[in-house]
């Protein structure tokens, strides 16, 4: 018969939310421990397995701290602004209020089903004005901001105001300035603010009518949608002004190495050359940015991003037509697809020519969608006998390979080693002079050509050492309805309209009230036709002015809502100074690793940016990361719908209760690697947990029957509670927690085995509480079974002696010869001469000893002994 979780659960998940259980006050005589998830979006399927494989670890953990005399905080909270909320709402034909509060309210319901132990009073939510008013607040702080580069650091731009005012600036004097109408300081101020309206290449979705981000097209070509690349006037964020400090304060951090090293490849840092190419009968010249400016010479070509300014000024009369329907096809593509490595080249020549400046050769120009706008300046000079792409574009258009460098041609045969050589910095140039331009750089070593290259183009006057990053400004504006209004108004002094910061008293900007938030059918967001909240005023003038119609992207409120976690009900700040000062940064952090290069560097930036703004004291948000692996279906394969594999947690709670399935989920493997789930295997957890609860109370009655005994332990029982201490420490520590289940089983079946166990006393109660972090409901009944006041998770986890961990007999083997002739169970820390005692008097080695006489005796201290014989 299986112990009545479906009566213990709900009665301590009443028990802990009227009692408040998990509320953390900020308390300065403890020591603080911050763990949180990532901040869920509450959709309207509810929760997945998916779900609870990850909130349970950070439970087990938070309860175990709070055990140990942390006080702990571990809150809660809903993503829920964004595209798949207002996609849902369509769908459900409802507001997005509407329906994105009842999924909160199912979600809730859900997480309690299971236990969890969360600060619900800190409970966020991204689309509550309490809340989004000061990501709207955090925005005008980042707008009202620039970035000084030589403190590396954002400063309040009225410091660059005043410098105008008293020295002027870069083609203007300080009375140039004060004349300036407000449209003109505006748009000078503009190309330094950290916030800032760019007209921008997107990913734009007719259908939806928004701009995407990179990693939702996928999903949504999937759905079949389209996406085509246009250039829309969007506002954008500067994080490449803080690429080095992104880059220098990994050594500040406790993440996973993949994670960083993705990070770092997508902040891109590089060091090369910028250098112009002429073109033949034109004024302009390409400029293109290279990491190996040593590799002119083998410039055979070149090639600019199709949505490249120059492109329609170059392009010949007989090649227009083409040039722009290859352009038309290109701007359906997406980033992700122009750079796929697998993918066969495809391009178009525009019918002229540059001149390549080291061999003054004339080499064709192409546009092809494999370069990026986005990247370095749009265009390259194609050295096809040392970049694969451009040497697979060369095959594919016929045109010339040179080689450039010498290097180690052993490698050739196998295709990534010659990438990875030819990429190198340990060859020797070659096919580098020319007559007609006089240039020798044939024999110098590719870091000795590099610098000298550079010294050439900067001597010349076409070009420059530079350092690029990979990583481009962010783009933060989306068309939709569902989302944070941005805190800017439009006014208009007589000179043109310019974009004006609201003050803090003006906020939080909401939503209008609406029937239809269908896509504007005109590009703009859908609040651009709602007139009565378009039109508004300047509170400072009262003159008339337009409200800013795009939203904030969903990672506005995600980027920053652990710190509002630390400080939730404050109505003045965003989070004070105290809150700051105890609870950041968070000690871990536990999700999935898909938001590597989205929601965990944006949150990187936007701390730092409130780093140098002086609201939080710490530079990185999140000390330690760990991810969770994926949980797959009984397939093997990831759970879905479509394949029919998904296990509903809510099902698995009706028939085993919360408690097996929190525990079933952490043994299912390691914690960050996942596995397929198997419903078979779950009944070894919930036989475990049964007879936990029958060393304590009746299987039929239920009720406590007191057979356990006050006695102590006996030696093998002690020793086995002590080493059970440790293994679940150490593995709670290191997130094992797999290996920990398995070791309180090993406990269970060295203290009770048996039908009905007399159980030492302290070891029941030690049990319970090495438990209690991964099945809370059932320990915090039997430890007041046990006749304990208080909760579980108030009592102070158990500390193990190490000198009752260690065994206090061995295995001691006896050898003749190296063979192996007897065992014997013998105490630990025997001495040498104890050790040949037993060797030498031993029956079984004196009958394979026989005549032949002892040569010597190795011996091994508390493992073995070997009588050499000849």
């Amino acid at each position: 018969m299986a112990y009545p979780f479906n009566e213990i659960e709900p009665k301590w998940q009443d028990h802990w939310r009227e009692n408040h259980s998990s509320r953390a006050p900020l308390d300065s005589s403890k020591p603080k421990y911050y763990v949180m998830d990532m901040l869920p979006y509450p959709s309207g399927a509810g929760l997945h397995m998916g779900h609870p494989f990850g909130y349970t670890g950070t439970d087990i953990i938070a309860r175990y701290k709070k055990m140990n005399g942390f006080n702990v905080l571990h809150p809660m909270g809903w993503d829920a602004f964004g595209l798949p909320a207002e996609q849902y709402a369509v769908k459900m034909k409802l507001h997005p209020s509407i329906t994105t509060a009842e999924n909160i309210i199912n979600f809730r319901k859900q997480l309690d089903m299971l236990g969890y132990g969360y600060d619900w009073d800190r409970e966020i939510n991204s689309t509550d004005p309490d809340f989004f008013k000061w990501t709207q607040w955090i925005f005008l702080k980042i707008y009202n901001s620039y970035f000084d580069t030589t403190e590396n650091k954002a400063k309040p731009i009225e410091g660059l105001i005043r410098k105008f005012e008293a020295e002027g600036g870069d083609g203007f004097s300080a009375t140039d300035w004060t004349s300036f109408t407000n449209k003109r300081k505006a748009d000078i101020l503009a190309n330094f603010r950290l916030a800032y309206l760019h007209d921008a290449p997107v990913n734009w979705c007719p259908e939806l009518g928004t701009v995407l981000a990179n990693e939702e097209v996928p999903e949504q070509e999937e759905k079949g949608f389209t996406v085509i690349r246009r250039n829309m006037r969007q506002w954008m964020l500067r994080i490449t002004a803080y690429a080095d400090r992104l880059l220098q304060d990994f050594e500040l951090i406790d993440w996973p190495h993949h994670t960083v090293e993705q990070q770092r490849n997508w902040i891109g840092k590089s060091t090369g050359a910028e250098i112009d190419f002429a073109i033949d009968g034109h004024n302009e010249a390409i400029r293109v940015y290279t990491t190996r400016p040593d590799t002119i010479f083998g410039a055979t070509y070149m090639v600019l991003a199709p949505e490249h300014s120059l492109v329609d000024v170059i392009t010949t009369t007989d090649q227009k037509k083409k040039v722009e329907e290859y352009k038309e096809r290109s701007a359906t593509k997406s980033e992700l697809e122009r750079t796929d490595l697998a993918k066969s080249k495809t391009g178009c020549a525009t019918g002229a020519y540059a001149i390549n400046p080291a061999s003054g050769e004339k080499i064709p120009i192409w546009i092809a969608d494999y370069v990026l706008i986005s990247y370095g300046t749009g265009a390259i000079m194609a050295v096809p006998a040392h970049d694969e792409r451009d040497y697979e574009f060369a095959e594919q258009f016929k045109l010339p390979v040179i080689d450039v460098v010498d290097f180690d041609q052993s490698k050739a045969q196998d295709p990534e080693a010659f990438w990875n050589d030819v990429r190198s910095d340990e060859g020797v140039a070659m096919n580098s002079s020319s007559t007609t331009t006089g240039l020798d750089f044939n024999g110098l070593p590719t870091a000795q050509a590099k610098e000298k290259v550079i010294g050439w183009v900067e001597e010349k006057g076409i070009g420059k050492k530079a350092i690029k990053f990979r990583l481009r400004d962010w783009l933060f504006s989306r068309q939709r309805y569902w989302g944070e209004p941005f805190p800017i108004i439009y006014v208009n002094d007589g000179d043109g309209e310019y974009a004006k910061a609201l003050n803090i008293s003006d906020l939080p900007v909401t939503l209008p009230e609406v029937k239809s938030y269908a896509p504007s059918g005109t590009g703009e967001s859908p609040l651009a036709v709602i007139t009565n909240w378009v039109n508004t005023t300047d509170p400072e003038t009262g003159k008339p002015a337009k409200r800013e119609t795009n939203t904030m992207p969903q990672w506005a409120g995600s980027s920053w809502y652990y710190l509002r976690y630390a400080d939730a009900n404050n109505s003045k700040e965003a989070i004070s100074k105290e809150a700051d000062d105890y609870w950041n940064p968070v000690d871990l952090y536990i999700g999935g690793n898909e938001h590597a290069v989205t929601h965990l560097l944006y949150s990187r930036f936007w701390h730092k940016m409130l780093y140098d703004f002086g609201v939080v004291h710490y530079p990185e948000p999140f000390k330690k990361l760990f991810h969770q692996g994926m949980l797959l279906g009984e397939n093997g394969a990831k759970m879905s719908k479509s394949l029919g594999n998904v296990v509903n947690p809510d099902d698995i709670i009706a028939e085993y209760g919360a408690d097996t399935l929190r525990m079933y989920l952490m043994f299912l493997g390691p914690l960050d690697q996942g596995g397929p789930w198997n419903t078979k295997g779950i009944s070894g957890v919930h036989r475990f947990l049964n007879r936990l609860w029958r060393l304590v109370a009746d299987d039929e009655t239920k009720e406590t029957h007191n057979r356990w005994t006050n006695d102590a332990p006996n030696t093998a029982q002690e020793r086995v509670m002590h080493q059970t201490i440790k293994k679940i420490r150490q593995d709670i520590d290191d997130i094992h927690f797999n290996t920990a289940i398995s070791q309180l089983m090993i406990f269970m079946n060295e203290v009770a085995a048996g039908d009905n166990p007399v159980v030492p006393k302290v070891c029941i109660e030690t049990m319970v509480q090495l438990v209690a972090p991964f099945a809370p409901h059932i320990t915090e009944e039997l430890w007041g079974r046990l006749g304990n006041s208080g909760s579980v998770f108030d009592s102070v986890f158990p500390e193990y002696d190490e000198a009752k961990t260690i065994e206090n007999t061995v295995t001691l083997i006896l050898q003749v010869n190296g063979k192996v002739r007897d065992k014997l169970e013998v105490p630990r820390g025997l001495s040498r001469e104890e050790l040949e005692k037993f060797a030498t008097g031993n029956d079984k080695i004196t009958k394979y000893v026989g005549d032949l006489s002892i040569k010597k005796l190795i011996v091994v201290p508390d493992k073995l002994v070997n009588v050499v014989v000849g």
